[in-house]
This record gives structure tokens, C-alpha cells and sequence, in this order.
């Protein structure tokens, strides 16, 4: 039997303590079978009743029962604090014989430490389609495989996604584990107030490529969410401060390590402020900026957008510097200027 498929059960605790003895003898047979036709590993917190534990021994099965059970884990693993690994990922990493890894020097020392006696095979952006297609040859013949990255969970702009993907349309089962994303760990304490966000990534390396990005999310009326590396982030940073204007911006770098900040401050100031300390621009970022207003002819706007209509600016160009010095919505500005040159 596949060590991930469940079969004999050490410890299962069921709370049918009020219920009628027959039903309660019903239902907890149901409750066994039911388990036995799940093949993952799990656990459950004690209190109120229900299943406590269980785990697998090592048996004799067919092979097509184990080819049932082989499956693609998608395994989170910490952003940088080792304690954050879940106790359901490190149970899947010591019991799959193969792990997918985007850099498997990265992964080594992890999986060394958990004693896992997996074997790796790399899964990185310049090969996702080759490991896709060596990935599902494991799992058709009975192997499941472990899909990590060299920090939080695969797929979330890291690489994972292609292999996914080809797995399931090989007709192989891919199951999901929760654990360490930064995008949502900073969002978290951001203290942002906005009922919604947009999870972008990594913008363009390119300065032009990147602001036209941006100005393509001026209006969305959700935070947005970005991931950078240190050796853009000033650069990055000034775009976005050229392109939103007045806005909100909590910059959060090396998430859950030693020297963690996540610190908010308005956004034309932040370009200062990461000057001020070489140490401030060290480590990955997840960089969060408050959404668009939404109210785009009213107030500041309108009034900011007239004094540079008349003082000759371009339609376009107006509806741009107005947006970034209020915050207002760039395309209604655009749209409310070309209605007060119909009208004028």
C-alpha cells in the first residue's frame, strides 16, 4: 500500500455519545468506511468529539488501488520562519517518494531536517513543461509527488501552475494544502481599510512596460498587492508614486524572518523613507497600496482637473495629473473633461 492512502487507522475517537446506540454504531462504521475511501493523511483538533488522529501503516494492496491514491501535494513551506510549516505538510513531505522542487539545493536542508527521504526533481520556470510531463509518469505509475517552491505556496507567482495544470488534464489527482502565502500574511497586518484586494505579483522589470501596468490599475477600488525584489524596489516605488499620487502605501519586507517590517506611510513620502536606510530596501517585498475612491467628478478632482484644462493642458495629460495629485479615478476625469470641452 502507498504510505499516503489509509487503510488501518491506530487512533479514531467518534463522539456519538447521545446519539441512539444503533445509529451511533451506524455511523461510526460509515465514519470508518468513509475514511477509508479517502486517500490522504490528516489530522483533526480534539474537543467536542470527532476524529482525533489517524495514520497509515505500510501494506500489501493492488496496484491499481495504489495508483488510486497517488496524487500531486501542493505543499506550502514557510516564507522564512521554520515553526510555520504545518504539521499536515511535514507528514506529506516525509512520506512522498518524490518532491518537486524549484531549486533543489533550496529545498535540501529543509527536507534533510524533516527527514524525509524523498527523492527531488526540479520543477522551475525554465522547466515547468519537462517536469510536468516527468511528474505525471510518476503518478500514473503509482508515485506521488510533493510540488514546493523555495518559499510559500506553489503557483502563487512561483512556478506551479503549468504542472498543475497538465497534471489535471492527465486525469491526476492534485489536492491542496493551506499554509505560508506572503501576499495575504502582509495583508493581514496592513491595516489596510478596503473591503477588496488584487493580488498582481511581480510588475514588468522594464520602467515603461511597469507604468503602463500601473496605470491600467489606477481605478480598481480594491487594495492592490505586489510582490518585488530588492534591487527594484526604489524603482518601483517612484512609479508608483508618479502614477497614484495620493494614496496609502505599506511596504512589508522579509515577512516572518528577523528584521520583519511592515510599515504604512503615505505614498509620496516612501521613496524618502526607503532612502533613508540602506536596510530598508534589504529582502523581498509585498508592497500594498489603498484602492482607487471611486469618486471621480466630485470635489478635488473636478476642480484640480479645470485650473489644468485652462491652463492648456492636453485633455489626456489633464485627466492624468488630476488623477495623481487627488486620487480620483483617472478615466472618469478623462470622460469629465471631454464633457467640459463639448460643453466649452
Amino acid at each position: 500500500m502507498h504510505l499516503l492512502c489509509l487503510h488501518h487507522y491506530l487512533t479514531l475517537k467518534v463522539d456519538l455519545a447521545a446519539a441512539h446506540p444503533e445509529i451511533a454504531r451506524h455511523d461510526a462504521q460509515a465514519v470508518a468506511l468513509q475514511m477509508a475511501r479517502r486517500p490522504v493523511f490528516g489530522f483533526a483538533a480534539a474537543g467536542g468529539g470527532g476524529i482525533v488522529g489517524f495514520c497509515s501503516h505500510a501494506q500489501t494492496m493492488t496496484e491499481s488501488m495504489t495508483q488510486e491514491c497517488a496524487a500531486l501535494y501542493v505543499v506550502p513551506t514557510p516564507l522564512g520562519n521554520l515553526a510555520d510549516l504545518t504539521r499536515r505538510a511535514e507528514e506529506i513531505l516525509r512520506s512522498v517518494p518524490w518532491v518537486a522542487a524549484e531549486d533543489t539545493r533550496h529545498s535540501g536542508p529543509l527536507l534533510k531536517q524533516l527527514g524525509a527521504r524523498a527523492r527531488t526533481l526540479p520543477a522551475h520556470q525554465h522547466n515547468e513543461n519537462e517536469a510536468a510531463v516527468r511528474i505525471i509518469e510518476k503518478l500514473q505509475a503509482g508515485e506521488s509527488v510533493a510540488l514546493i517552491s523555495d518559499a510559500g505556496t506553489p503557483g502563487i507567482s512561483d512556478p506551479g501552475a503549468r504542472v498543475v495544470a497538465a497534471v489535471r488534464e492527465a486525469g491526476c489527482r492534485v489536492v491542496p494544502l493551506p499554509g505560508p502565502c506572503a501576499a495575504t500574511t502582509a495583508l493581514s497586518a496592513s491595516g489596510l481599510l478596503d473591503e477588496h484586494f488584487l493580488f498582481y505579483g511581480f510588475l514588468p522589470a522594464k520602467s515603461g512596460q511597469r507604468r503602463q501596468a500601473l496605470e491600467a490599475l489606477c481605478d480598481i477600488p480594491a487594495a492592490l498587492v505586489f510582490y518585488e525584489a530588492p534591487h527594484r524596489v526604489l524603482d518601483t516605488v517612484a512609479d508608483l508614486a508618479s502614477v497614484f499620487g495620493q494614496r496609502t502605501l505599506v511596504i512589508g519586507r522579509e515577512l516572518t524572518k528577523l528584521f520583519e517590517t511592515i510599515h504604512s506611510l503615505p505614498l509620496p513620502e516612501a521613496l524618502d523613507w526607503l532612502k533613508a536606510d540602506p536596510n530598508r530596501q534589504r529582502g523581498e517585498f509585498v508592497l500594498m497600496l489603498s484602492g482607487a475612491s471611486g469618486e471621480a467628478d466630485s470635489g478635488e478632482g473636478e476642480r484640480v482637473l479645470k485650473l489644468l484644462l485652462a491652463d492648456g493642458l492636453p485633455t489626456k495629460q489633464a485627466a492624468k495629473l488630476a488623477a495623481s495629485i487627488t486620487g480620483a479615478s483617472k478615466n472618469a476625469l478623462y470622460d469629465l473633461a471631454l464633457s467640459l470641452k463639448a460643453q466649452g
